[in-house]
């Protein structure tokens, strides 16, 4: 087993100006829905090291935005550790489409031996679920199945849900519910009942207070780990080590400058044993770099992505989501120049 990558140093927070003085705001077109959305909006910023991209969705608050923050200059000021591998499997992503859709976008990852499939979106129900993952598995006969309800379900739905799906082989079933108790008791349910699914936990992990409250209550048989949410690559890699669970990476719906930061992660992983969820710059319509880290034969070299001056242009923001976007920008660097001030206070 290879050693964990050295974590490195810790990144200081740098002046707001420097932030502003390179940024740029893009909205990017979707091919397909995804989380609700046809245009991706990002913010991104060039330092020392690199590009940064902070992109928490619209609803997130400054303080768990400032998480994604983080992370960007971690990327931009400091660079990543030294990876352990030069390249990383991936998954395709089968957003909630229609199952006759399926073959179409499993198109445009090329070859891949494992599929994440989006499940209980609201306004869809159980039938159309089963019929998009059926058409998966018709399609890719031997690859790895997963899904994902990003806690769309409640306890009995997940187990009746997973039950059904169960049928076709499924590796693993992402967040099934929203909270780490109903994790838990879909867990045994699923044990008692003989249903051969693992669960995943993703939001919680990333949107908890204390990311290892899903490991300590056994409510889990691997961790989704997603480096902006989690405030950069080594933050992540202290997680998973203290959570001693498997761990796939993913991405929260990046441009190549994002998904760099998540091969970053999955390349300094002691073990991999989960495709990576870091095929997704195969959902937009177009990407913020002439090279875009995109899968290739199902996984991904690990290497640098610059934005292109040509396509930052090309995808600018309207005025008004660029100025919502900087002002954003300047709250959160706040909250983190807080944590820095009381840090030194304390002397931790």
């Amino acid at each position: 087993m290879p050693e964990r990558a050295a974590a490195g140093p810790a990144t200081p927070l740098p002046a707001l100006e420097e932030l502003l003085a390179t940024a740029r705001v893009v909205s990017l077109p979707m091919r397909v829905k995804f989380r609700g959305i046809m245009e991706r909006e990002t913010l991104l910023f060039e330092g020392p090291a690199g590009w940064g991209e902070f992109c928490p969705f619209p609803e997130y608050g400054d303080a768990e935005a400032s998480r994604w923050l983080a992370a960007a200059i971690e990327a931009a000021w400091t660079g990543f550790p030294e990876p352990l591998r030069r390249s990383v499997p991936v998954n395709a992503t089968i957003p909630a489409v229609d199952a006759a859709r399926v073959p179409e976008v499993l198109a445009r990852f090329g070859r891949v031996d494992a599929v994440k499939v989006k499940v209980a979106e609201r306004g869809q129900d159980l039938a159309e679920d089963i019929a998009r993952v059926a058409a998966v598995r018709e399609a890719l006969p031997e690859a790895a199945i997963r899904v994902d309800a990003n806690g769309g379900w409640d306890v009995l739905q997940a187990v009746e849900a997973l039950g059904r799906l169960a049928a076709v082989g499924l590796e693993y079933a992402e967040q099934p519910v929203p909270d780490i108790s109903g994790l838990a008791e879909v867990r045994r349910r699923l044990a008692g009942n003989g249903t051969p699914v693992l669960i995943a936990a993703d939001e919680s992990v990333r949107k908890e207070d204390d990311p290892l409250k899903v490991a300590r209550a056994g409510a889990a048989d691997l961790i989704v780990v997603k480096v902006a949410p989690l405030g950069g690559v080594r933050r992540a890699l202290e997680i998973v080590a203290q959570a001693g669970l498997p761990a796939v990476v993913s991405s929260a719906l990046d441009t190549s400058v994002g998904i760099r930061a998540g091969l970053a992660l999955a390349a300094s992983l002691p073990d991999l044993p989960y495709a990576c969820g870091l095929g997704t710059v195969r959902l937009f319509e177009s990407d913020i770099t002439a090279d875009p880290l995109v899968p290739d034969g199902g996984a991904i070299a690990v290497r640098d992505a610059a934005a292109d001056a040509g396509l930052l242009e090309r995808y600018a923001a309207p005025a008004p989501r660029r100025d919502w976007w900087l002002e954003r920008l300047r709250r959160v660097h706040g909250v983190l120049a807080e944590e820095a001030a009381g840090a030194e206070f304390t002397g931790t």
